[in-house]
């Protein structure tokens, strides 16, 4: 096989006279192949992590053992490939045996416009979800309603066969008519099915963590969270999380089965769940906020935060999940993104350390404003 020419995103190969390239090639990237030729475009993954810069590593693109080197790449030669700033936000043990980066990642936003069908631009949020497990983030919630199943595809696509630890967590309760359209549906019979949909399109014999996406009123608790017992004892799902719910409503759920999780809508602006978090801390289960970083009350160019985050040499975002990382040692902060610069910009959060008493000062701001 004769390598005909390689550039910084493209590597193109003729065919003729190939027919063991396939198993002798490690292919990191997207695959477009003719009749006489073999196209690879490098994904995110063969980049080398710098401060938030994106640069081709070559090297990575391995044929019959010899790497194919390309003389032309601007990759800096003393960057470390194997950096994992995610995990310097700690971890987390959910349901006492799933051991997780407490920094994760939400993946709702990597589907189109109103969450609904296939995202703009696929090949990016595939590079997404690989950026994020080589930056050492090894939790990653999306839901059945994602799309629907378009989120959880991608994630399969992206990285199935799973490494070593990563968990899962995906949430069923609702239906979908429409962009931007959700419908609760706690019915025994559509829990069951949302379930093993998501276990086919994860590719899974098990989701690790399964969270009833909203507890529906028309529907009693009783039987919800009865359909999810049952999945249990089938060996579908590991642990239970829930969903935007009250204290009580925990407390009435963890009589039925047991919870090791809830995800609420909370961030350094929005504490209407402050009682919710207290509750999980004492009781030592995980909280995951969403929306944790309240889109424009926290990037405003005239907030507190902006202004703190000048004075850190910071993001407005950075300072908002460092903020959450330091508010509770059972917070799993999961942002979400489409695009892989906000997502090293995030994850960059994790290495900023913030002491009690910037922590009052950023509480007192944030309520202030």
């Amino acid at each position: 096989m004769q390598m005909c020419n390689v550039t910084e995103s493209h590597i193109w190969m003729g065919a003729n006279g190939c027919r063991s390239w396939r198993e002798k090639a490690i292919i990191l990237g997207e695959l477009r192949e003719t009749q006489t030729d073999v196209h690879f475009f490098a994904t995110l993954l063969a980049s080398r992590y710098s401060k938030g810069e994106e640069e081709l590593d070559t090297s990575i693109f391995i044929v019959g053992g010899k790497p194919m080197q390309n003389h032309k790449s601007t990759a800096r030669p003393n960057v470390q490939r194997n950096q994992a700033p995610a995990k310097k936000a700690g971890e987390f043990l959910i349901g006492n045996d799933l051991r997780v980066t407490r920094l994760g990642f939400g993946a709702m936003r990597i589907t189109g416009d109103g969450i609904w069908g296939e995202p703009a631009d696929r090949a990016e949020a595939v590079g997404v979800l690989r950026r994020a497990v080589e930056l050492g983030i090894n939790f990653i919630d999306t839901a059945d309603s994602y799309g629907p199943g378009v989120s959880e595809e991608i994630i399969a696509e992206a990285l199935h066969p799973y490494p070593t630890g990563l968990v899962i967590a995906t949430k069923g309760g609702f239906d979908r008519p429409g962009p931007n359209q959700w419908v609760e549906n706690g019915k025994p019979e559509h829990l069951t099915a949302a379930c093993e949909g998501s276990l086919r399109r994860l590719r899974l014999e098990r989701i690790d963590l399964y969270q009833l996406h909203r507890i529906d009123p028309k529907v009693p608790a009783e039987d919800q969270l009865g359909a999810l017992k049952d999945l249990q004892a089938e060996g579908k799902i590991k642990h239970i999380g829930l969903s935007e719910v009250s204290v009580r409503q925990i407390q009435h759920a963890r009589k039925i089965v047991p919870i090791v999780s809830v995800q609420n809508r909370y961030s350094i602006t929005d504490r209407g769940a402050e009682d919710v978090l207290e509750y999980c801390e004492k009781e030592k289960m995980g909280f995951i906020p969403w929306f944790p970083l309240a889109a424009g009350r926290v990037f405003g160019s005239e907030s507190p935060i902006s202004r703190i985050a000048t004075r850190w040499k910071a993001t407005p975002s950075q300072v908002a999940l460092a903020w959450l990382l330091a508010r509770s040692p059972v917070m799993l902060p999961i942002p979400g993104t489409s695009k892989v610069q906000h997502l090293e910009e995030n994850v960059a959060a994790a290495e900023i350390k913030i002491d009690a008493n910037k922590v009052q000062e950023l509480d007192g701001l944030a309520r202030a404003s």
